[in-house]
């Protein structure tokens, strides 16, 4: 149990296998978050990352307070994919799925 006044969100972004679209998304838990995409995926394809296998971890950001984690999604959302990329391989140069080490 965390301390009271203690949080996490987190912004993150997905991919497919063939690491060809990007999801941003914020969350409070980023593992809980990827399996409500994967069902998605394997289920009605409802959403943008369900239609599109977005169900990788490549990039994430830990935030106390959930108004900074939606104000840097939003940030980030407005990115190109080239800003999108240089960041992702800052954090994870090998564009490794980081929940498949989970």
């Amino acid at each position: 149990m965390k301390p009271l006044g203690v949080h996490n969100y987190y912004v993150y972004i997905l991919t497919n296998v063939n690491k060809n679209v990007f999801y941003i998304g914020v969350t409070n838990s980023v593992e809980n978050r990827v399996e409500q995409h994967r069902a998605d995926a394997n289920g009605e394809k409802k959403t943008f990352a369900g239609r599109y296998n977005c169900i990788y971890v490549l990039y994430f950001e830990r935030f106390q307070f959930i108004n900074d984690a939606i104000s840097r999604e939003k940030e980030l959302k407005g990115w190109t994919r080239a800003k999108k990329e240089s960041l992702i391989t800052s954090f994870n140069p090998k564009w490794e799925f980081l929940n498949l080490q989970w």
